[in-house]
């Protein structure tokens, strides 16, 4: 039984939501959002709040999907009226980007510059060495983010690379210099 399930999701004003058979359209300033519903779940909009229940013919299936769905509904909602953001930061020397329309252009020190398009509906910013991913859709804001930090990954020796602007990176020591020669 979901717990947060059995929250309804408050509306902000701007936002809209309508069910159109298995599928939730939600629609704000930022943009509109798609979520396909499983047939297990039951969803009602009514006085600016969406409520999240399994059919009465109650499963494992349905327990686990309700969650779920409550959890993606939630997150639609706030996409389409706040929107999601990732900070990545850029360590070591010579190391900056730059965007172009729809490209992050990236100097990592290897021998050619990077060049990342992004996706539609995702918008990145750089000041100075921090890099901002944002857009409607957390999950597709998570995987530009996780691959754009997978093109150089920070190294625990010096700490070059890209990280993200939380993440902390455990330091190793280098090499020891001899001792008592």
């Amino acid at each position: 039984m979901s717990r947060l399930g059995k929250l309804p999701i408050k509306l902000p004003t701007g936002v809209s939501a309508n069910l159109d058979s298995n599928i939730l359209v939600v629609k704000g300033a930022k943009g509109e959002m798609r979520v396909d519903i499983n047939p297990l779940i039951e969803i009602k909009i009514e006085n600016n709040e969406i409520h999240v229940a399994p059919f009465k013919k109650e499963g494992k299936e349905a327990g686990a999907m309700w969650g779920l769905i409550w959890s993606l509904t939630r997150n639609a909602v706030i996409g389409v009226s706040e929107g999601f953001s990732k900070k990545l930061e850029i360590n070591g020397v010579g190391y900056r980007a730059s965007v172009a329309g729809n490209k992050l252009n990236m100097n990592l020190g290897f021998s050619h510059p990077i060049e990342y398009i992004l996706p539609l509906g995702i918008t990145a910013t750089v000041e100075g060495n921090a890099i901002t991913i944002s857009g409607v859709d957390k999950q597709v804001v998570g995987e530009v983010a996780a691959s754009i930090r997978k093109i150089r990954k920070p190294e625990p020796y010096k700490g070059k690379g890209i990280k993200y602007s939380d993440e902390i990176i455990r330091r190793k020591a280098g090499k020891a210099a001899t001792k008592g020669k």
